[in-house]
């Protein structure tokens, strides 16, 4: 919409800066509804409106209008891919709409007050496997309804994890589309991208790969929550890239003696290092540990909160390596191996 934003809304404070962008706490001048809403200088754009015809689709497909360019709107979709123009899903951050003017380009967005995941894990008196089961149960369910539209999200992790608001029950939401990929029937996905430490073995090995890859996501998720730790680490990239693409993971005692062998069995079942033998989504859905009562009820608080101050300390975790940077290091490690089998 090509009219002054702030005659609509009337922006509050800064709620974040990031390398490409400034998120404003806003208010609907009209109904006083609050929203986030992102604020992108047009300049940091310009030339980079190719590469789009991939996306294409996407518009087609949901049949979205809309008054402004529409090298504007694809853009959107190639770098920021917020597919929730036409996603409706009760864990999906919601795009309400679009402003741009000469300078900028502002995405109107829901406003999401809860905090981040490993924040309200720390902060809680108590914490058990049912909880956790809780949550990967919201992930599940936001990620096979994008599923069911083709969309391959790529980039799951527990900085994209916010809490809809403070309240005790409140619900998670996914916050971040960056990386969000149709997947066109007859057709893999092809590009590395993602962010070491939560990618699928099949993206590092630059094999083909689907939807497969979002549910290894949520296996790595999935443990981290029981034990405050990740699965695969290691100080060289190299190193974590092959613990990965030999999907070699361990549920190390003292850290993993009162999680029931449900749990284990069902992040078994999401991070296997073959992808058909995963479970989908609606699978996963089904498992005794989400859709059951098989997920421990013990207080197990302590040692996951202590864990995550340890390994996921708020100037790492705020530290995210970006997109660009890993892609880059998949690549080098890619035509290392292929030099070496040359």
């Amino acid at each position: 919409k090509k009219i002054d934003i702030r005659t609509k809304y009337d922006m509050k404070d800064v709620l974040g800066t990031g390398a490409f962008s400034k998120v404003w706490l806003a208010e609907n001048r009209k109904n006083g509804e609050m929203v986030a809403i992102k604020c992108i200088p047009r300049k940091l754009i310009k030339g980079k409106e190719g590469s789009i015809n991939n996306e294409i689709s996407v518009l087609r497909r949901y049949k979205y209008r809309h008054t402004g360019t529409l090298h504007v709107i694809l853009f959107l979709f190639v770098y920021l891919s917020f597919y929730s123009f036409s996603l409706k899903h009760r864990n999906i951050v919601e795009l309400i709409e679009i402003y741009d003017n000469p300078s900028h380009i502002y995405l109107v967005m829901q406003l999401v007050s809860g905090g981040e995941l490993f924040d309200r894990i720390v902060e809680k008196g108590s914490y058990t496997e049912k909880d956790a089961s809780h949550l990967i149960s919201q992930v599940l369910d936001a990620i096979a309804y994008l599923h069911s539209k083709d969309i391959v999200h790529r980039d799951l992790k527990p900085e994209n994890l916010l809490y809809h608001s403070p309240a005790e029950d409140s619900k998670i939401m996914i916050s971040d589309f960056g990386l969000s990929k149709l997947e066109v029937e007859g057709q893999m996905l092809k590009t590395a991208c993602g962010t070491p430490g939560y990618v699928a073995p099949e993206v590092l090995q630059h094999k083909p790969y689907g939807k497969e890859v979002d549910v290894w996501s949520i296996g790595v998720i999935a443990y981290i929550l029981l034990c405050g730790y990740p699965p695969f680490y290691d100080e060289s990239d190299q190193k974590l890239f092959e613990q990965i693409m030999k999907a070699e993971y361990e549920f190390d005692s003292p850290y993993w003696d009162d999680i029931s062998q449900s749990a284990k069995s069902f992040i078994g079942q999401l991070m296997h290092k073959h992808p058909h033998q995963r479970y989908t989504c609606k699978q996963a859905l089904s498992d005794p540990w989400i859709a059951g009562d098989a997920a421990g009820s013990k207080d197990i608080h302590g040692h996951v909160s202590l864990n995550i101050k340890k390994n996921f300390a708020r100037n790492k975790w705020k530290q995210a390596i970006n997109v660009a940077t890993a892609t880059a290091r998949m690549k080098k490690l890619n035509l290392a191996t292929q030099s070496q089998k040359n």
